[in-house]
């Protein structure tokens, strides 16, 4: 009885609970579109670290980690890969020599990270071939081809069929140059990662520094899925353990080789639930000025009831669910309505082109794919019935001070 009391009770005035409903309900649609702009950000970064910059895991030497000298190669590099390739969850291995040159064009010089690779296993870890702009991707048939960032390009003032010098250390100390021609211009949503890395094959970086082609510094390695590391970490750990123990080896996943972006994702996490926690804190006012104004209204009613023989439970709990129910009503109404937001933009992405060279010189696309984790529709439908509860007690108090003496004088 004290429900269907309770749920007619929110009618009475209902100019009144529809703007407390449409408060609540734009309050949780902002908390939740705020948190799936933040956590499509955070998954459009570290997607694009994985697929571009550093794969799902990789595996070096320790001592290459230490002083980035790339006479520092990993032991039985081809063994350890074919190892790893075993492994069911791993979509592609990737042998790299990586070293740290000078690009140098007629007009201008920049330091770079100059990467050899396999084009054919690079494309099983990386999906830069998919952001090619210009050109082509490393082909085995071109001469010593080279890919670099347009960022690159533009600042060397170089284009497709130019010659791209770089000056490195060969593998007795000497300083020595070498000229590669430019087949392929990418573009990522990293600017910064675009102006310093460049991409020529394995074999042609190892005929300038006087390496054995088979040999490597880096293995990156690519999952089917990024929610796999973890696993995939352990059997690896538990694969190599004696590697791992002698030193000969190190394994990384991607949040440790960015500890940034991990820390990222916390971050945007726990400033979503700050956002939620203030908007429902600010509303918590409204929604106690709305009853304790719905209780003095009714003066005379809860006094009559009361002298009818309704006890103060009883009272306490018939406006603890008007309270109850203003709230989740318009929480429902709000969430319903950031579904069909999130969804939309999930789909078709928001699009922020007008700062685009702003997001992209910190890493982010322009273009983001909104997500929401089903644990934060749970907890702000919680977050709703706590502030609701919270909320019942001060007009629920003002109406058990009430006396039943007062209601009779009131009517006669």
């Amino acid at each position: 009885m004290l429900t269907a009391i309770a749920w007619r009770n929110l009618w009475r005035n209902k100019l009144r609970s529809t703007v407390i409903f449409t408060s609540i309900a734009v309050g949780i649609i902002g908390a939740v579109v705020s948190d799936g702009f933040m956590s499509g950000m955070t998954d459009q970064r570290v997607n694009s670290a994985i697929a571009n910059e550093v794969s799902d895991i990789q595996v070096h030497n320790p001592s290459f980690l230490l002083n980035g000298e790339i006479q520092y190669q990993i032991p039985h590099a081809g063994h350890t890969m074919r190892k790893i390739e075993s492994i069911p969850q791993v979509k592609g291995v990737s042998l790299r020599m990586r070293i740290q040159a000078m690009a140098a064009s007629a007009n201008a010089g920049a330091g770079i990270t100059l990467y050899g690779v396999n084009p054919a296993a690079e494309r099983k870890v990386s999906d830069l071939y998919k952001h090619i702009i210009q050109g082509k991707y490393l082909s085995s048939k071109d001469k010593i081809p080279a890919i670099l960032g347009q960022k690159l390009a533009h600042k060397l003032n170089l284009d497709l069929g130019d010659k791209l010098i770089v000056t490195v250390t060969d593998s007795t100390g000497t300083i020595t140059s070498g000229a590669f021609q430019i087949t392929g211009i990418y573009k990522t949503a990293n600017d910064r990662f675009d102006e310093a890395n460049v991409f020529v094959r394995k074999k042609d970086l190892s005929a300038l520094i006087g390496y054995p082609v088979k040999s490597g510094d880096e293995i990156a390695i690519r999952l089917k899925a990024n929610r796999q590391t973890p696993v995939v970490m352990k059997k690896l750990q538990h694969i190599f353990q004696k590697e791992i123990n002698s030193k000969q080896i190190v394994i990384q996943s991607w949040d440790q080789i960015q500890p940034l972006l991990k820390s990222m994702i916390a971050m945007m996490n726990y400033f979503s639930y700050i956002f939620l926690v203030i908007i429902l804190a600010a509303l918590a006012f409204a929604i106690i000025n709305t009853m304790l104004m719905a209780v003095m209204e009714r003066t005379r009613e809860i006094g009559m009831l009361m002298a009818l023989g309704m006890n103060k439970r009883k009272i306490f709990s018939l406006i603890m669910l008007e309270t109850i129910f203003l709230s989740v009503v318009g929480a429902v109404l709000g969430l319903i309505i950031s579904i069909f937001i999130i969804n939309h933009y999930a789909t078709y992405g928001f699009e922020l082109s007008s700062v685009a060279r702003g997001l992209n010189y910190i890493g982010y696309s322009s273009r983001i794919f909104f997500r929401v984790n089903t644990n934060f529709y749970i907890t702000s439908i919680i977050l709703v019935v706590v502030v609701a509860v919270m909320s019942s007690i001060s007009p629920a108090l003002k109406a058990l001070k009430l006396q039943p003496a007062t209601a009779i004088r009131d009517i006669q």
